[in-house]
């Protein structure tokens, strides 16, 4: 039997258990009389063995303002990429493994970018978002698509769920942002309880900035000498962007499904690299992304439960240009992607579950170029639990790809497994330590750009493929009721190891590359995360994180190199977060604090290459009030507030001091 044919009789067995006789004949009116506590799907035994760094709650809330790739620079172990100004693009990548490593799933399922493997993250708005979690390995949870067993790491972005006031079957939520760089960002978000088994939700939001901002861009010789120091307005960061997303949510006796409809359409400028004081401003941008998706999770018995992902997906981007004094660019891009998930989760004892998932995928491109992919990935998974004690987990998943190019000859097939083990163990019963450690296979495709993009395609590329090894301790104290009421210390140690890293290199001309499996990498650092709460008096609350990076990431390719043994391009050694927030009855203020270290700009460590470290300290104010059973909120926000003059990316600067205003209303 073909690999063609393996999904069509997956899918026909997916649906043939999905659907049976009595789901089929139950209806809405069956469930009138169940609530919503009582309509809980199994909830998983293991999910704590690799802990999640999340944000959700009153810390998200702070951050509302922000898109996600903000939030995330909150979390150690994480770099982010980011090109300046409202509009800029902005990447991630987590403990140096490269941002095409990276899963972003959005409620369940992976975002998806066949064409570049990265994914835009200041294209999400943190407004209808319910969590943030960030998960290095895998997350710790078997019951998951075999698609999600693959990645080095994982960001899993929530939607907020309708939740409904007793007696109350609606919610009403707008919003008003304003500020710096002529910002206006309404929102309006709706919920509405059609019976204790069916709701609808709503969220729709517009953005729109000039994008304009000062800075002052000094740059000095490796002599010591000064080349140039400039101040002058940022432009060509405009941003104008419509994003409108709504779901219905409805519960089964034995299980709970969801649709959802994603719409985002912006158009942008790229601010251009500013380089011997002169930078570009020729280069537009046109985005629009839709998707559907769907899921259902039942309980076909008390120890099977199933899980079905769907999602089509159409991506439109087009890229122009038009700067004289560089190649005239006029490109469009139509990218379409459907794919399927079915995951089933079996319980063989109390204490030991196992689960087994078929995902497939199919990649079209058109336009500029002719690509299709077809992805199918198998996993089988498994864990363990000796009461509170000791629990385990242990995976391997397969990937296999065909893929197709107009006018080219058919690649070959291309297959790998990724097996990972996660181990955490509790010696102690008092005090809360817990000792864990995972080994985990990681890999991820060449994407269409690499293997095809005109003047630097190479179409035998292999898979880049990384070891990943983690020992981590956990400490926390619990004391309600007392002055110190929280503790809790989280630190790990890690080691790396990239190997056939895909890299680009010129070959003659300055617009002419090529694309090789050339890069080693070998990566070691530790990350350490601290939180304290205190309950002061006056009913005063202080809340206190800290994050600390250290990373060694340096390129093992080959002792010729210049650069061997140097440490990769814009990976600092040191590298963190604070954030102190204190809430006083309807007051909540809140203080951060990002600290990047040195750096290099290019693979050689020498002068010419240095980077300087920055840092930027933040502040808001936020009031809670109601009227009239209306409730209230308004903020205040001073972003950089030192104006330090700084850049992420070399030749990009970032804005300095910036202001933002909003109010919000929930009814």
């Amino acid at each position: 039997m073909t690999m063609k044919f393996l999904p069509a009789l997956l899918i026909s067995g997916a649906l043939a258990a999905l659907f049976p006789a009595h789901l089929a004949a139950a209806s809405v009116e069956e469930t009138d009389s169940v609530s919503l506590d009582e309509i809980v799907v199994t909830a998983q035994s293991f999910k704590d063995v690799i802990p999640a760094q999340t944000l959700k709650g009153k810390e998200l809330e702070i951050l509302r303002s922000h898109s996600v790739a903000d939030a995330l620079r909150y979390f150690s172990g994480v770099q982010i990429k980011d090109y300046g100004g409202v509009g800029g693009i902005k990447t991630v990548n987590i403990r140096s493994m490269g941002t095409n490593q990276m899963g972003v799933y959005y409620n369940g399922i992976q975002l998806g970018n066949a064409q570049n493997g990265q994914v835009d993250l200041g294209k999400f708005s943190l407004e209808n978002i319910e969590s943030v979690e960030l998960y290095n390995g895998q997350r710790s949870d078997i019951f998951q698509s075999a698609r999600e067993f693959s990645s080095a790491g994982s960001i899993y972005l929530t939607t907020r769920f309708p939740r409904f006031r007793e007696g109350r079957n609606a919610n009403f939520h707008v919003a008003l942002r304003a500020g710096s760089f002529d910002v206006f960002n309404p929102s309006v978000s709706f919920d509405y309880r059609i019976s204790d088994a069916l709701s609808v939700s709503f969220n729709g939001e517009w953005m729109t900035s000039s994008g304009k901002y000062k800075f002052r861009y000094r740059r000095v010789t490796p002599a010591g000498e000064l080349a140039y120091d400039t101040t002058a307005t940022r432009q060509n960061g405009d941003i104008d962007a419509v994003r409108f997303e709504g779901g219905i949510h409805g519960y089964l006796p034995r299980g709970r499904w969801k649709a959802y409809l994603y719409h985002y359409n912006s158009e942008r400028g790229v601010p251009g690299a500013i380089v011997n004081n002169v930078w570009r401003r020729g280069e537009r941008l046109w985005d629009r992304n839709s998707f559907a998706q769907g899921m259902l999770e039942y309980n076909i018995t008390r120890r099977w439960e199933t899980k079905v992902h769907l999602k089509y997906a159409f991506d439109y981007t087009r890229y122009v240009n038009n700067d004289d004094k560089l190649i005239r660019v006029d490109n469009t891009y139509k990218q379409k992607e459907a794919y399927i998930s079915w995951a089933n989760r079996f319980e063989l004892l109390p204490n030991w579950d196992l689960s087994a998932a078929y995902d497939f995928q199919w990649n079209g491109l058109s336009e500029y170029m002719d690509v299709s992919r077809v992805s199918q990935w198998v996993s089988l998974a498994t864990a363990f639990a000796l009461g509170d004690c000791f629990k385990a987990q242990a995976s391997v998943a397969g990937n296999f790809v065909n893929e197709e190019k107009l006018e080219r000859d058919q690649a070959p097939f291309k297959s790998r497994f990724t097996p990972g083990v996660f181990l955490s163990y509790k010696p102690f019963r008092r005090p809360n330590l817990i000792l864990r450690a995972f080994y985990k296979h990681s890999y991820r495709m060449p994407t269409f750009n690499d293997l095809y993009y005109t003047d630097m395609g190479n179409a035998y590329l292999k898979p880049e493929a990384a070891i990943q090894y983690n020992v981590g301790v956990t400490y926390d104290i619990d004391r309600p009721g007392r002055l110190f009421r929280y503790f809790s210390i989280v630190t790990d140690v890690y080691y790396n190891n990239v190997r056939d890293k895909i890299v680009a290199y010129p070959k003659g001309q300055q617009f002419r590359w090529t694309m090789l499996n050339l890069g080693k990498v070998d990566i070691r650092g530790v990350d350490a995360q601290v939180m304290a709460v205190f309950s002061l008096p006056a009913r005063i609350d202080l809340t206190a994180k800290a994050q600390y990076t250290y990373q060694r990431a340096i390129d093992v390719t080959s002792p010729a190199d210049n650069y061997y043994r140097h440490q990769i391009p814009y990976i600092p050694w040191h590298s963190g977060s604070a954030i102190v927030m204190l809430d006083w009855r309807t007051w909540h203020l809140n203080y951060s604090f990002i600290y990047t270290g040195e750096r290099y700009n290019q693979q050689e460590n020498i002068r010419y290459n240095y980077t300087q470290p920055w840092y930027t300290s933040d502040i808001s104010l936020m009031k809670s009030f109601s009227v009239r059973g209306i409730a209230f909120k308004v903020t205040a926000e001073v972003n950089n507030l030192f104006s330090q003059d700084y850049d992420v990316i070399l030749n990009y600067p970032m804005p300095k001091r910036n202001y933002r205003f909003g109010v919000s209303i929930d009814f």
